[in-house]
């Protein structure tokens, strides 16, 4: 509850007028019964047309006031809820956009998306039905109790004899619900996890002919989240017809000793029927708390969740940097023993005593066979991870001395995934630099070698791509993604295997383009083609975790039987297709 405290203290001016209509149409209800019981005790029939008139128009008038009051509180107090939730949803995704790489992969994305949604969905409901019920209900009952044994005490202990065995019932199904609400959560996760991967990989997926396996897949998980649906919701059906039957009962009960009562002179029409309207007020109130507490096993499954995101503890932050404003200069790079495994129970290591250093403005290449641990070696750069053992430096200073914000902000990546946004290639390049001009637009991308196909569309920089990028290809896709990082104008640039999807040619373009126009930029290109990095200041070859080799193209190409094999396999092969 200590997550969502500062949201209500926020919408408390909301919340406390939303209470008071509430308790005023409340009130106002309790009253009615009664004005109508005079009127049958003194005898309709008997009463004056001018003074049944005028009560009748006092009535019409109480009822209108009692809508208006209902129709305002509702409002107010869905809007209360709406905006709350708003703040929830907000709170929550801006923690999960802090959350590092480990983080992720403990929470699951599919469970972050039923969290972000149905998870707040149902907190929002809840605080929405006790805003409403929650000062409505008892006060109508508390004002129905004292109005029913001013009337008659003997039947207005009939009640009490109801109310434990209700609470009993409650008791028991909320009990019984919590473990199946949680399950239930759970199965809404896993389907929104796979129906989220297959519409990732959808053209996988058709590529394979695999859609009648994916819809098995989906069959399965559907199945259980059906099955653990019926059966939370089988025991929440339990508390409506449970609760009406006592109200039934508790009727029929005061109605034939109200009637003898009646019969024996001991209490007049008009009072029994206010009584049982007034019974009727609390059964039904009874149910609405009943209903409201029931609820809230289901959404006390969904704010643990919620909370549990909010309480994880992110194990890559800056909250101990001593240099966390502290602006990067030069660009310089060190790796000092570096070591990295990604379970810390691993007896391998990932990444095993990596020590380099890199001057600013130079150009380093990083080959290596598919696993050797390039990927994660440049990932610790900009800190999307943190070594296990030794350390990175960045202008002489440990990065995780440096704030989060200042560091990432001088680092640019271009990763192996080609990630472009729905939206116009102008908003997609201008994450890179929000308020850059069109025509430093046109110089990142004529870099990039991308500017002339841009110039080309209709729209040119506003025209629109779909999600993902859909409507370019792999290439373009790739030169999309090296243009928005050249727009930051960074001090250090990573290129992640970012060229594979074009030519030689054009990939040399990029190259020449890159040493002119970033002079004074460190460089990092990892590639699988010895090509890319041939005229690179100085090449890392990693093997298996462990930096095997260090120095130039012609130095590597003399003393390196990692890079000789590497370089040999593919222009050996290139010759043979030649």
């Amino acid at each position: 509850m200590r997550h969502f405290l500062p949201y209500a203290k926020r919408y408390a001016p909301l919340f406390l007028i939303g209470a008071l209509f509430s308790l005023f149409g409340a009130l106002g209800e309790v009253t009615l019964p009664n004005r109508v019981a005079g009127l049958i005790n003194r005898g309709i029939v008997t009463v004056e047309l001018s003074e049944l008139f005028q009560e009748g128009l006092v009535m019409v008038g109480l009822v209108i006031v009692l809508l208006f009051l209902s129709l305002a509180g509702t409002v107010i107090t869905v809007r209360a809820s709406i905006m709350l939730a708003a703040d929830i949803r907000e709170t929550t995704f801006r923690k999960i956009q802090e959350l590092s790489f480990t983080n992720l992969d403990t929470l699951h994305t599919g469970s972050l998306v039923t969290r972000l949604t149905n998870d707040v969905n149902q907190i929002q409901l809840f605080v929405m039905q006790i805003l409403r019920m929650g000062i409505r209900a008892p006060a109508q009952i508390i004002g129905a109790l004292l109005i029913a044994f001013r009337i008659n005490t003997q039947l207005a202990m009939i009640i009490f004899g109801v109310v434990p065995i209700l609470a009993t019932c409650i008791t028991a199904i909320i009990i019984v619900a919590l473990p199946r609400f949680r399950l239930m959560q759970s199965c809404i996760d896993q389907t929104n996890t796979l129906l989220q991967e297959t519409m990732t990989n959808v053209r996988v997926i058709k590529a394979f002919v695999r859609g009648d396996y994916e819809a098995e897949r989906f069959d399965k998980v559907s199945e259980q989240l059906q099955k653990a649906a019926l059966r939370a919701n089988r025991v929440m059906l339990l508390q409506r017809p449970s609760m009406t039957l006592a109200m039934n009962v508790t009727t029929i009960i005061i109605v034939w000793l109200g009637g003898r009562k009646i019969i024996g002179g001991e209490m007049q029409v008009g009072d029994l029927t206010a009584f049982t309207a007034y019974v009727t007020q609390i059964l039904n109130s009874l149910i609405g708390v009943s209903t409201m507490l029931v609820n809230s096993s289901r959404a006390a499954v969904s704010a643990g969740r919620i909370a549990e995101v909010l309480d994880t503890k992110v194990d890559l932050n800056d909250d101990n940097a001593s240099e966390k404003d502290r602006a990067i200069g030069s660009g310089s790079v060190e790796f000092r023993n570096v070591s990295f495994r990604y379970f810390k129970s691993s007896p391998s290591a990932v990444l095993s005593d990596i020590s380099f250093k890199v001057e600013s403005g130079q150009t380093i290449g990083l080959v290596g066979s598919t696993g050797s641990g390039k990927t994660t070696l440049i990932q610790m750069i900009p800190r999307l991870l943190d070594p296990d053992e030794g350390s990175v430096l960045v202008d002489g200073i440990d990065v995780r001395e440096y704030g989060l914000t200042p560091l990432r902000n001088a680092v640019s990546m271009v990763l192996q995934d080609n990630l472009l946004f729905s939206g116009s290639i102008a908003e997609n390049l201008s994450w890179g630099k929000e308020d850059a001009l069109e025509s430093e637009m046109a110089e990142a991308t004529e870099t990039a070698q991308i500017r002339l196909f841009i110039e080309s569309l209709p729209a040119g920089y506003e025209s629109e791509l779909g999600q993902k990028g859909a409507g370019l290809s792999g290439g373009q896709k790739q030169r999309m993604c090296i243009a928005r990082a050249l727009l930051k104008s960074p001090q250090i640039l990573i290129l992640d295997d970012s060229t594979s999807a074009v030519d030689t040619a054009t990939e040399a373009n990029i190259r020449e383009h890159l040493t002119r126009v970033m002079p004074n930029t460190t460089k990092f290109i990892i590639a699988q083609r010895i090509s890319s990095v041939m005229d690179a200041d100085k090449i890392l070859v990693l093997d298996s975790g462990r930096l095997v080799g260090e120095g130039t193209h012609q130095e590597l190409l003399a003393d390196n039987t990692t890079y000789q094999e590497i370089y040999y396999s593919q222009f050996k092969r290139e010759e043979d297709i030649a």
